[in-house]
């Protein structure tokens, strides 16, 4: 379970989160909405320890980012972006590296790699140079070394962002694996269709601050919306408008 409370962060007379609150459940897909500037990768690097909060909590699975960044760490992967890879380092080298920066080595490094091999199906891959593979075996990759030490809950910022449909396919039927299997996933996205097909859960910012959280439905319903895109245009205008 991924917990923020009350996040606000300040860069000079740039206020990036003002009051920024969510939770996402265990086994469930919960997406953070809102306009470029609204706060989302902010809040997102202060969950995974790359910023400190001026104000508030991250915590996961009831362990503050802040207060003991490791042990919060350990059971949180990230998916930044599948252009991190390393040209000439195979697959199984980059988990293998992956793994060790988590603290695993000997005959646990090695299960560890092999189950992420095995779940992500990159057997025929495992031992290729990342140079030269496609969008969505890079996909597979980045993926791979975000979840190698098994961790309860992932957080990926756009990860369709820039893949074609082939790669964006294999991507969505792995993040529904994974929720299958009891993680709990937070991510930001644009593509209303992705948005609509994945969350469980929705949490819209804007200016800086939750605005609105539930599903999809509930979203529409409390804008009085007939569409997805309809509902977060109405209900962060406000918002938007006085930061003018």
């Amino acid at each position: 379970m991924i917990e923020i409370s009350g996040f606000a962060k300040t860069y000079g007379a740039v206020h990036a989160a003002t009051a920024v609150s969510l939770r996402a459940n265990d086994a469930a897909i919960t997406t953070l909405l809102g306009g470029n500037g609204s706060g989302k990768t902010t809040t997102l690097r202060a969950l995974t320890g790359l910023i400190r909060p001026d104000s508030g909590t991250c915590r996961i699975d009831g362990i503050d980012v802040t207060a003991n960044r490791i042990g919060a760490l350990k059971r949180l992967g990230a998916f930044a972006d599948r252009f991190g890879l390393y040209p000439r380092l195979t697959a199984r080298e980059h988990l293998e590296l992956a793994a060790a920066l988590h603290g695993l080595k000997g005959a646990g490094l090695k299960a560890a790699v092999d189950r992420a091999v095995t779940l992500l199906d990159m057997g025929g891959i495992a031992d290729r140079r990342t140079t030269g593979m496609s969008a969505g075996q890079q996909v597979k990759v980045a993926l791979g070394r975000a979840i190698v030490h098994a961790p309860p809950n992932l957080v990926l910022d756009e990860p369709t962002r820039g893949l074609d449909i082939f790669a964006v396919r294999l991507l969505r039927d792995l993040l529904k694996r994974l929720r299958s299997e009891g993680m709990c996933i937070l991510m930001t996205s644009h593509v209303m269709a992705e948005v609509a097909e994945l969350s469980d859960a929705l949490v819209l910012i804007a200016g800086g601050r939750t605005i609105a959280a539930g599903t999809v439905a509930e979203i529409c319903r409390d804008a009085r919306a007939d569409d997805l895109e309809t509902a977060i245009f109405s209900l962060s205008a406000p918002a938007q408008r006085s930061l003018a």
